[in-house]
This record gives structure tokens, C-alpha cells and sequence, in this order.
């Protein structure tokens, strides 16, 4: 970790990262890289090739402890996981050291995930929820839309806010950080506008009430948009 994680500091010209998380409960084999050339030439270093790059040798335990080193010298300031499910978490929590601060998790109205939010919750582990407008940039034809249901638009209407914003006030609701991102101007001042203090600049009434809250619970599908299983169809690992 540590070499790749210098190299990051170096591309961003900082001392340390405040953050630094596992993306995926998963090892892959290692890959050579040049640490004095500044970010990256392409993607290639992330390639899995369906699976088979992964490292079935490389324990949690071992990845966690190489985490818990980087926090002992001062490179990052707190680390955490990113799609890691109950049973991960819990088996992570048996014997860190440094417990995780966040879990990363695919969050949005089609996939809520509450038995996995009220488990970080009941550890004092943050969840940010990714991907909280589902996706829409990188879903593939025929997935559902989640800015299009029409009982998230009938609540948007009825509050005077988008879709996009209903999502996010309710994940934050729920005790969510979100991560959203747009390339649309108008967009991310929409996003801007929802903080987490639940309040909304232009004065609207934006507390989503219970009632709300039990509307947009009844939407859930369960329905991710990223799904490893099928990048990894042959991979000996448990997705």
C-alpha cells in the first residue's frame, strides 16, 4: 500500500489524505508502476480481467493491517472500506485495530441496504452512500431509473424540489453522507442547495416527513447498479 499511496500524495502535492479506503473486499495481483511519473497514463492498472487478476492469497486481515500502518506513520488520517457487507464488516470489526470510519456503499431509493446501514450505525461505522441519484450516467439500457419513478417526482412536486434532491435529503435523513456528482452546472447547485443541517437555501420546507420517508422505502428493489458478480463471473471470491 504504502508505495502507491506516496505516489498518490505526490500527484495531489500533499502530506497526507484524510481518508483512504479498501474499494472492494478484494486483492488484486500486484502490478508495476512508475512512482516518479505524475497519475496515470490510463485505467489499465485497474483492470481485473474478469476476475482473474484477483488474489485469492491476500487475506482482510492482512490488508487491514497494511491500512492500520499507513494511519501509525501519519500518511492518512482515518480509513474505511467501500462495499463491504454485514458479515465483512463484522468479521473487520473482530480484530482491527483502527476500527473503520466509513463504509462506502451503493445507497439510492431502488437499493436502501437498511439491514447494512442500521449495522454501521450500531458500530459507530459512517456510511457514505454512493451512486445516491442512481447512477444515471452509467446505467446500461433497459435499468430502471430512479430520477424517473413517479412517486419520488409526486413527493418532488408536492415539496417544490427535483427528484435528484429528494434523493439526497433522504439519505441524509437516514443518516447517509452522500457522494453526488453531475457535470450539469444547474445540477450540482441543486445538490449544493441540500446540506446536513436537512435545510434548503431557498426556505422551502424540505424535512421530508415520515410519511415520505415510508413512501420512498416502499420503492426499494433492491436493484444495484454496479454488480461485481457479473465482472467477475469465474472469480473465487465471495461478491
Amino acid at each position: 500500500f504504502q508505495p502507491a499511496l506516496r505516489k498518490t500524495l505526490n500527484d495531489l502535492r500533499l502530506g497526507y489524505l484524510d481518508l483512504f479506503l479498501i474499494h472492494w473486499p478484494v486483492a488484486f495481483k500486484y502490478v508495476d508502476f512508475d512512482p516518479s511519473v505524475r497519475g496515470w497514463e490510463n485505467e489499465d492498472i485497474d483492470e481485473s480481467d474478469e476476475g482473474k487478476l484477483i488474489d485469492p492469497s491476500v487475506s482482510l486481515r492482512d490488508t487491514w493491517a497494511a491500512m492500520e500502518a499507513l494511519v501509525d506513520k501519519g500518511l492518512v488520517k482515518h480509513i474505511g472500506v467501500a462495499n463491504f457487507p454485514v458479515i465483512l464488516l463484522h468479521d473487520l470489526l473482530s480484530y482491527s485495530r483502527i476500527p473503520p470510519a466509513v463504509n462506502q456503499i451503493e445507497i439510492h431509493p431502488y437499493n436502501q441496504q437498511s439491514k447494512l446501514l442500521a449495522y454501521c450505525k450500531s458500530r459507530n461505522v459512517t456510511v457514505q452512500a454512493y451512486s445516491p441519484l442512481g447512477t444515471r450516467g452509467y446505467k446500461e439500457g433497459g435499468e430502471p431509473d430512479v430520477l424517473s419513478d413517479p412517486v419520488l417526482a409526486e413527493i418532488a412536486t408536492a415539496r417544490g424540489m427535483s427528484v435528484a434532491q429528494i434523493c439526497l435529503q433522504w439519505s441524509l435523513q437516514r443518516g447517509c453522507h452522500v457522494v453526488a456528482k453531475s457535470s450539469d452546472g444547474k445540477h450540482m447547485e441543486e445538490n449544493l442547495l441540500v446540506n446536513h443541517k436537512n435545510e434548503f437555501a431557498t426556505g422551502a420546507t424540505t424535512q421530508l416527513s415520515s410519511e415520505d420517508m415510508e413512501r420512498i422505502a416502499s420503492v426499494d428493489r433492491g436493484y444495484r447498479f454496479f454488480r461485481p458478480e457479473e465482472w467477475w463471473k469465474d472469480a473465487p471470491v465471495a461478491v
